[in-house]
């Protein structure tokens, strides 16, 4: 079997069932620095889109992967920073629609980029969009996403109302809620005002399920999700880790078995696993969550990172 560079998976997605993901970014390349990422804390804090991997290598992985017509749900550009960094993502794109129409396209991104005019052009032919919305005041955004310096709020908000009113396709508007920060009776008014004016198809609530870049940053409740799904007045949905991801299709049993041997060995980061794995860090995530809420590991929060050991008890 080949070996991809660009590519991981499929993995087993809530949202998007059998996902194939499509890596554009060196780790960890983002617009913002965010308190929860799951990748862990941004090396590379910057809003310049260019070529950060070659796009042809791409183009010839997707194919490879894509000719003997995989059954997949979605090819889903995701990973370890931003994929709209990646100026070649338009062009993968119209690669894809052109010699793969069967498959439909995902787009998961923080959201942060479409102020510029060029970005909302090249997206036009991407299914769905998933971006993210987590604070609707100054003060909360930088808290929570810890942004480029030069990455203003109004831009970003300003950017999404721009790309819902020139995109034809699903536009689905996650809220990842921090107890604390973002959860006040103010916030998810200011938050509500904001997505009025975005006007997207669907609201999706998230929360932490397994540790993020800030120790301290915890889970919201159900009861809380909830709370806040009734103050919102859109078709707002709660995707946080209250399903069964090993019900997907595409959940393997036997990668999941790999990484809790793995980890009977010795404690290992994600980064340890994906090494030692063979598999991108997006997918060990996938796998680590369902685990940790099936309390057959725990997280411990070192120098080096956040390692995972074998739950004992």
């Amino acid at each position: 079997m080949p070996q991809y560079k660009y590519l991981f998976g499929p993995v087993p997605s809530r949202r998007l069932g059998i996902s194939l993901g499509v890596d554009l970014i060196p780790p960890k390349t983002c617009s913002l620095n965010c308190i929860y990422c799951e990748c862990g804390k941004t090396t590379n804090l910057t809003i310049e889109r260019k070529a950060y991997v070659p796009t042809e290598m791409v183009l010839a992985e997707l194919k490879t992967f894509l000719s003997p017509t995989p059954q997949l749900d979605y090819i889903t550009f995701s990973g370890s920073g931003e994929p709209t960094l990646h100026a070649g993502i338009g062009e993968i794109t119209m690669f894809l629609k052109e010699n793969f129409p069967a498959y439909k396209i995902a787009l998961l991104t923080n959201g942060t980029l479409f102020f510029q005019p060029e970005l909302i052009q090249e997206v036009q032919k991407i299914d769905l969009i998933l971006p993210s919305l987590d604070a609707a005041s100054d003060l909360i955004f930088k808290k929570i996403n810890r942004p480029f310096h030069q990455l203003k709020l109004d831009s970003v908000i300003k950017g999404l109302r721009e790309l819902r009113k020139n995109y034809t396709g699903q536009f689905w508007l996650e809220v990842f809620i921090v107890p604390g920060l973002n959860d006040t009776d103010d916030e998810i008014n200011r938050l509500n005002n904001a997505i009025e004016q975005i006007n997207p198809d669907r609201v999706q609530l998230n929360t932490l399920d397994r540790p993020g870049t800030v120790s301290w940053v915890k889970a919201a409740t159900r009861d809380t999700l909830e709370m806040i799904a009734q103050k919102l007045n859109r078709n707002t949905e709660i995707i946080a880790n209250f399903q069964k991801r090993e019900n997907v299709a595409s959940f393997n049993a036997d990668i999941e078995s790999s990484i809790l041997q793995t980890i009977r060995r010795r404690p290992c980061t994600v980064d340890d696993l994906s090494t030692t794995l063979g598999l991108h860090p997006n997918e060990i995530n996938k796998y680590i969550e369902t685990l940790l809420r099936r309390d057959l590991i725990y997280p411990e929060t070192l120098e080096r990172g956040v390692f995972f050991k074998i739950n004992q008890k």
